[in-house]
């Protein structure tokens, strides 16, 4: 819930910049306008490797939910498998990338509504066991769970690990950020209105799902203290709805369950092919890496970048050598901390924005998206983040933890940033950018450009109101 907030925090901030700019790579590009060139070369190469290691994560992800049916195969072919139809419907066009999520972003609203109604139904007795448990499980175990010791200091380093997990697992306004530039029809509107339905997406899928967990799974299950004490993740029994079913003897329901499981995995990666081969094309557009990168096909796929991608996506075969699970650690600490790097990036940069607009004499009440509480929103948001950032591997300097391959697994893409902005300012010779001279234009009147030319279009059809369906199915998504 905590984590959430801040999430929250961050989105609402990235929005207001992007919906007043919707270009490639908003929250990248708005880096070096509004802050630094050399801060937005930092900013792009994080996000980068971050969207692209996630990839070998989803697609190793989706093999281990699969082995909660078999696992009498190879797990090359899951992967391979993944491969192949991540990288067709990446380069097919666009608009099959958007139609294949459409569909599948139903099987996780279908997922994250049905799980809340089965927590509610089951709580209160419908369940084969006819035990209305309610909150049992928030008074014995209890939400606090001790880890490496006793007593207080054992109940703050479960607290710690519960944040490093939310860290990983919760996360959102990069993605819808990235697509900005190709949201059609009236841009900002459309963009406007996504945005501020994040609030109800962050509360139905993260704080309303962590409390339907806490309801159903004791901390204490036997099955969570296997998996913490051998660190596996290879098998979708380990779900904790699928806990739930099966130690109330419910048959059918957690098959269902882990198939939905399974598509929203599968998405996930999809949506990271997407994201990681449109970073590097905004990258090569800023000057950042060749620009051969930005050659696209005739339906404008970036072909070369989309092949990285696919080439990041062959780290998941790494899985399939004897030290699996170090290497699925090694993915979520990189991951973990170049994502909480990303977001006090992204809080940066709005303070930039919001210095540049207030020095340009801009009013905030005419933009189609304007967050509250700001600066300090975004200030106090960035300062919880630089927290996280630096106690992200706290447990590696407890006595007797330090290792260099843990340090290195958690705090290498802080290293790598501080690395990438240095070595850029000094070739470079990049300055702060003066808010007053700061470029919130360039690329405006192409959108403006666009959603009249939308207008007018629709106009002429006469296809102005939407269908009954099509607002629900607006509403919903």
């Amino acid at each position: 819930m905590i984590w959430t907030g801040v999430i929250f925090g961050v989105t609402a901030s990235c929005g207001e910049f992007v919906c007043f700019l919707p270009i490639e790579s908003p929250f990248i590009t708005m880096a070096g306008r509004c802050v630094n060139k050399s801060y937005e070369a930092a900013v792009a190469w994080n996000y980068f490797l971050m969207i692209s290691i996630y990839i070998p994560f989803e697609i190793t992800a989706v093999n281990g939910m699969i082995h909660y049916w078999r696992d009498d195969y190879s797990a090359a072919i899951t992967f391979c498998i993944q491969i192949f139809i991540y990288t067709m419907l990446n380069v097919l066009a666009v608009r099959w990338f958007g139609e294949s999520e459409f569909y599948l972003s139903i099987g996780k609203v279908v997922l994250a509504i049905g799980l809340i109604f089965f927590t509610f139904i089951t709580m209160v007795g419908g369940n084969p066991q006819h035990d209305a448990f309610g909150f049992r499980y928030w008074k014995n175990p209890g939400p606090l769970v001790e880890v490496y010791t006793t007593g207080s200091m054992g109940n703050f380093h479960g607290f710690m690990a519960a944040m490093n997990k939310a860290c990983f697992t919760i996360v959102g306004p990069e993605y819808l950020s990235m697509v900005a530039d190709e949201a059609g029809q009236e841009t900002r509107k459309v963009l406007a209105s996504t945005f501020r339905t994040v609030f109800y997406r962050l509360i139905v899928f993260y704080i309303i799902g962590a409390l339907s967990v806490g309801v159903l799974v004791a901390s204490n299950d036997p099955t969570l203290v296997e998996l913490a004490s051998t660190g596996s993740t290879s098998n979708g029994s380990y779900s904790p709805y699928i806990i739930a079913m099966n130690n109330m003897g419910i048959n059918v329901l957690p098959d269902i369950v882990n198939v939905l499981c399974v598509t929203s995995a599968f998405s996930a990666g999809n949506s990271y092919v997407y994201c990681s081969s449109r970073a590097l094309y905004g990258m090569s557009k800023n000057g950042l890496v060749p620009k051969f990168f930005q050659y696209c096909t005739k339906e404008g796929v970036p072909l070369f970048c989309v092949g990285i991608a696919f080439c990041f996506s062959l780290l998941s075969l790494l899985q399939l050598g004897e030290n699996a699970s170090k290497v699925l650690n090694w993915i979520v600490n990189l991951c973990s901390g170049a994502q909480i790097l990303n977001y006090f990036f992204m809080c940066v940069t709005y303070i930039g924005f919001y210095r540049a607009v207030k020095a340009q004499g801009l009013d905030r009440r005419l933009f189609p998206y304007r967050s509250w509480f700001q600066p300090y929103l975004a200030i106090f948001c960035g300062f919880l983040i630089l927290c996280m950032v630096g106690a992200l591997g706290y447990t590696v300097f407890m006595p007797g933890n330090w290792s260099v391959e843990n340090f290195l697994t958690y705090y290498l893409m802080v290293l790598l940033s501080i690395g990438i902005f240095l070595v850029h300012l000094a070739v470079y010779r990049t300055k702060l950018v003066d808010p007053a001279q700061a470029d919130l234009h360039t690329g405006i009147e192409e959108v403006l450009l666009h959603e009249q030319t939308y207008l007018e279009e629709q106009e002429k059809s006469n296809h102005g109101k939407k269908s009954w369906n099509n607002k629900i199915l607006d509403t919903i998504f």
